[in-house]
């Protein structure tokens, strides 16, 4: 699978570039300094999930390359492995 054409990764990315256009008129609208904050969180943890479901289709593409289809059992392994890297 290609990274450019992951829907998952566009709508996250999406997502975050909508809340940092939202920042930016925030900052120009003079909004108040905590909801800017609360938005810059958000556009952080947007990107974090992003980066999140780059690296583990990164991971899955390049380990299938070198040794194969995995077989369902793996998968469902490396899956575990997945959401446990999600909270480094």
């Amino acid at each position: 699978m290609s990274h450019v054409t992951d829907k998952q990764l566009l709508n996250r990315l999406r997502r975050a570039n909508g809340h940092l256009s939202t920042i930016v008129g925030m900052i120009e609208s003079n909004r108040d300094g905590l909801e800017i904050a609360q938005q810059m969180q958000a556009v952080i943890r947007a990107l974090e999930s992003a980066k999140a479901v780059l690296i583990r289709d990164h991971i899955d593409h390049h380990l299938e390359a070198v040794v194969g289809p995995l077989p369902a059992e793996t998968r469902e392994k490396l899956a575990k492995l997945g959401d446990l890297a999600k909270l480094l």
